[in-house]
């Protein structure tokens, strides 16, 4: 039973990343399968020259992680909820991503109060970092018809701009938070204006998702919205593959992004769009499909929008996405003042996701990184995502501190 639930669960975790279970890695997993959930670091991992090193010119208080996703399964009063099919062996693509999720969050072996211990962990998780660090908590919209209309059984994950906020309200010295609003709600501009009082920073949208088309008219009002409040937007683009997204994977097309850009709104392209294919809308509605990352790299070097077009940098180490493009976001300094640091946590807890053999045969860390990496990660997944960017390197390139440093995006601070 044991070996059949972890061939489900390696299966699964393939077909979701894009591997064959025979992967290029020999030894992948080479972390195992299922997060220890250790807990404080030991002080000889907390003083390692590389978790030291790591934090040299940045500065704690500016460090916002900007893609941190609030997960749990509404056993609480949170109000979030999941799609059935995440219950079901029936749905074990769905059923798999469920038992990964809450493992990352070491909130699986708590029934009925897993919810809290979700939120929990991550508290310890930054009691880890120097004070000040934070994460930026994601609320989660539904999928919406095109008519405004919410429908449950087209949505897969939902976390309420409510709980969010209150989370975030609770616990100022770790949390901010980020609202999820769908532009096609009848209420969506009152939405926003009400989260823009309650202390949300931006609102993330995951198009393929949540049934949004970003070069949609409907969106044109919340784009207008959003410039006048100065909210900017975290959006998914590329291949989306961590929920279910039916037929809607082309809402996900960099190119769609250009009709925020031309309001003025200030959209942030969660992890630069570094998997998968689209269209290249460039060359008519039937373009070729090319990859995602060269299309995001055109909207990235196209100077009317250097104000206005920023990327993310969670997930883009994970096994399915270094490569050519995070070598170009390396070397690519024109880019630097416009990346922003996230975790995309839960997911660095995800042990699979990520290969340290990779990255040192790709020459991204040095070799004898490696076990100090995986320890760290044992205990502290953010850490690790930390020191490991920190640590990255291409033909000598490495990641500038102002990438970490994303409070000043947030607030408009210029100090």
């Amino acid at each position: 039973m044991r070996r059949q639930r972890r061939q489900l669960l390696l299966g699964s975790l393939a077909a979701i990343t894009g591997l064959g279970v025979a992967a290029a890695w020999r030894y992948w997993p080479d972390q195992g399968l299922v997060n220890p959930c250790h807990a404080a670091l030991p002080q000889r991992l907390a003083q390692h020259e590389l978790v030291r090193s790591a934090w040299e010119g940045v500065a704690p208080e500016q460090v916002w992680d900007c893609h941190a996703h609030l997960a749990g399964t509404g056993d609480s009063a949170s109000g979030i909820r999941i799609n059935p099919g995440m219950h079901s062996l029936l749905q074990p693509l769905q059923y798999a991503q469920r038992l990964f999720y809450l493992n990352a969050g070491c909130a699986h072996n708590t029934p009925g109060r897993i919810d809290e211990s979700y939120v929990e962990r991550m508290h310890n998780l930054l009691d880890g970092m120097p004070r000040g660090c934070k994460l930026m908590l994601l609320a989660f919209d539904r999928y919406h018809a095109a008519d405004g209309a919410a429908s449950w059984e087209n949505t897969a994950f939902y976390v309420p701009d409510a709980y969010a906020m209150r989370i975030a309200q609770r616990h100022p010295a770790y949390f901010e938070w980020v609202a999820s609003i769908h532009p096609y709600r009848n209420d969506a501009v009152a939405a926003l204006h009400a989260a823009k009082n309650a202390g949300a920073r931006a609102v993330k949208w995951l198009p393929a998702a949540m049934g949004i088309d970003p070069a949609s008219p409907h969106c044109d009002a919340f784009y207008a919205a959003m410039h006048a409040l100065d909210l900017p937007l975290i959006t998914h683009a590329g291949m989306e593959r961590a929920l279910d997204v039916a037929d809607r994977q082309h809402f996900s097309n960099p190119l769609l992004l250009r009709r925020a850009l031309e309001h003025g709104v200030r959209v942030i392209v969660a992890h630069c769009a570094t998997m998968g294919q689209d269209r290249d809308l460039d060359r008519g509605k039937n373009g070729p499909f090319v990859d995602s990352f060269g299309l995001f790299a055109r909207l990235m070097d196209d100077e009317r929008y250097g104000k206005t077009l920023y990327g993310d940098l969670s997930a883009v180490t994970q096994i399915n996405r270094a490569g050519p493009a995070l070598a170009r976001i390396m070397r690519q300094q024109s880019w630097h003042s416009r990346l922003l640091n996230g975790s995309d946590y839960p997911l660095p807890g995800i042990m699979p996701l990520y290969s340290l053999n990779q990255l040192a045969q790709m020459r991204f860390i040095q070799p004898g990184m490696a076990p100090v990496l995986t320890e760290i990660r044992q205990h502290n997944p953010l850490l690790f995502d930390f020191v490991l960017k920190r640590h990255l390197r291409s033909d000598g390139q490495t990641l500038p501190a102002g990438i970490f440093e994303t409070r000043r995006f947030f607030t408009r601070e210029t100090t």
